[in-house]
């Protein structure tokens, strides 16, 4: 017998500066970020291993950028994870700037 499907919702929490991705109750993952003027630079993306090879991580920051878009805020993808969903998801090319030099110190000091 198989199991009904789980309830998933993708929630920004701003306390946190991340979203976060929430199956039956129960957070499965999360990608952060910092806020940097009118850009959010997502550095770091992760998916519990108990929800692993769900589609977790896809579904989570589909999420994130439409949220980021509806914002409107542009995306800047330091998170590897991000950086490739971005190369295979166009929808965003719009508002996606680049990885500067400039953007990896700032994030390096706001992680301190």
């Amino acid at each position: 017998m198989s199991q009904p499907p789980a309830h998933r919702i993708v929630q920004r929490v701003d306390a946190e500066d991340r979203y976060e991705i929430v199956v039956d109750g129960r957070r499965a993952g999360l990608t952060a970020y910092r806020d940097r003027g009118g850009r959010r630079v997502f550095f770091h993306t992760e998916i519990d291993d108990a929800f692993a090879g769900q589609g977790l991580a896809t579904e989570l920051v589909q999420g994130a950028l439409a949220d980021v878009r509806e914002s409107g805020k542009r995306i800047v993808p330091v998170c590897t994870y991000v950086a490739k969903f971005l190369e295979r998801h166009d929808e965003f090319a719009d508002i996606t700037d680049p990885v500067t030099p400039d953007v990896l110190r700032w994030l390096k000091e706001q992680l301190r």
